[in-house]
């Protein structure tokens, strides 16, 4: 049952914002990277480029001060968010209850470290909707992506430099680790940009929008996600190597990752920005050929 429309003043602009954090006696801090949105036009934007349905179950990573969470909570079933900081997991309840009573029900807080979260409470999540700080982006979406197989869609804010490491492809200069893990699990795409005035207090980078769609099929492969994974840590730690070179540490010798390539048919002296996650997984499954 698709939720009752919602209140129009319910989402928190500039004033309230500020009225908010000084009521809790909170200062954003750049060692969380908190940057808080203050803009209800923007998180309209965001729940609408997210494509969130009446029937999704949202995981939101920092919610800070409920900005976005309220916007979640006026279309999704259900909003589950995820906040590390002891005063914003401790407020959020109340300013839902207080500016969206009819749907306070239908939220759930989870007082944690985001990569520490290996468990929600209530129906699996469906979507991942999340203002990320650029310090842990990366690792914050990978973990959500492995412990949660049931998030179809994601959509984060994150860091525009961020944002176009995650959408690139092969080929890219910006193309590394970041674009074909999170290729592993889904489709990727830049989905918009954001600009700085719409956060308080307004960062020194741009903000971009990333779209995941989690692939319908798996990456066909024989080899383990922690196999492929470590085949790309590994020829992306030394960028200006050929990859005979690059894999050596990984395959035991150069030789060796020679054979592995070979193998995999993938030349050895293509350097890892070139590969696709495929690419990857066939090299991951060719170790040892030749030996």
């Amino acid at each position: 049952m698709a939720p009752e429309a919602p209140a129009s003043d319910a989402l928190l602009g500039p004033a309230e914002i500020r009225e908010l954090a000084a009521v809790l006696g909170v200062r954003p801090t750049k060692q969380r990277g908190q940057n808080f949105v203050i803009d209800a036009n923007t998180v309209r934007r965001i729940v609408r480029t997210a494509g969130v349905r009446p029937d999704d179950v949202v995981v939101e990573i920092g919610p800070g001060l409920g900005s976005l969470t309220l916007a979640l909570l006026e279309v999704a079933d259900r909003v589950t968010a995820v906040e590390i900081d002891d005063t914003l997991a401790g407020a959020l309840p109340a300013t839902i209850a207080a500016r969206l009573p009819a749907r306070a029900d239908r939220f759930a807080l989870v007082h944690s470290d985001a990569l520490r979260v290996t468990e929600l409470p209530g129906p699996a999540p469906t979507a991942l909707v999340a203002n990320l700080p650029y310090n842990v982006a990366v690792p914050v979406l990978l973990h959500m992506l492995e412990h949660f197989p049931s998030i179809e869609r994601t959509l984060i804010m994150v860091q525009a430099e961020v944002a176009d490491r995650l959408a690139a492809v092969p080929g890219n200069k910006v193309y590394g680790v970041p674009s074909v893990k999170a290729n592993w699990y889904a489709d990727v795409k830049r989905a918009g940009a954001i600009g700085r005035n719409v956060f308080w207090p307004a960062p020194n980078v741009d903000s971009g929008l990333v779209s995941l769609v989690r692939r319908a099929e798996p990456v066909k492969t024989t080899a383990s996600r922690t196999e492929v994974f470590a085949v790309v840590d590994a020829a992306f730690a030394q960028r200006r190597k050929t990859l005979r070179a690059a894999l050596a540490g990984w395959a035991g010798s150069a030789p060796a990752a020679e054979a592995a390539l070979v193998a995999a048919g993938v030349s050895p002296q293509a350097r890892g920005e070139s590969l696709t996650v495929e690419e990857f997984a066939r090299i991951a499954e060719s170790k040892g050929a030749g030996a």
